[in-house]
């Protein structure tokens, strides 16, 4: 069994979701699935996003009158190195257990590959490299964000080279 929160990075890399919850789902169903306890941000009347403390869910729309339609989910890792218990949200801290403060990429790769799940590095976008890698999971389409190096003003002061930032989903490649 892998411990704590190392099995909820495993499981939301492997299926692309968070606790089954899908970049695409509705954002009733994403609230249904993550709790109540969120922040809601818009861009106008067409973009929308609840920040549920770690994971953040994004929706889109063409008009009032459409639907919203899921974009995608950012797990923002480097949050959990302020140690800000309240971070975690319920269902996952009782799903889950324990956050570390910290994900060592090495640990989560080599347990994804333990599995049979493969991460390959995929080019950074200039603006990023060299302070930020980035590596995808074709099956699930989800991307790692891993500090490459330190850039003061570039990268957090409370991460250390080898830490995820975060992890994104669906990364369409």
């Amino acid at each position: 069994m892998t411990p704590y929160s190392l099995a909820f990075y495993v499981d939301a890399v492997t299926t692309g979701t968070v606790l089954g919850a899908r970049p695409t789902d509705s954002p009733d169903r994403v609230t249904a699935v993550l709790g109540s306890r969120f922040a809601e941000n818009a861009f106008g009347d067409g973009a929308m996003w609840r920040d549920y403390g770690l994971a953040e869910f994004f929706w889109d729309r063409d008009s009032p009158d459409h639907p919203w339609s899921g974009h995608h989910f950012t797990l923002q890792v480097h949050r959990l190195a302020y140690r800000d218990r309240t971070l975690v949200n319920d269902e996952l801290r009782a799903r889950y257990g324990r956050f570390t403060p910290r994900l060592r990429f090495a640990k989560l790769r080599r347990l994804l590959e333990r599995r049979g799940v493969p991460l390959l590095e995929i080019p950074e976008i200039p603006a990023n490299a060299p302070y930020f890698r980035t590596f995808w999971q074709p099956d699930s389409r989800v991307a790692v964000s891993v500090i490459g190096t330190y850039g003061e003003y570039s990268t957090p002061d409370d991460l250390r080279v080898g830490d995820v930032y975060s992890i994104q989903a669906p990364l369409n490649r």
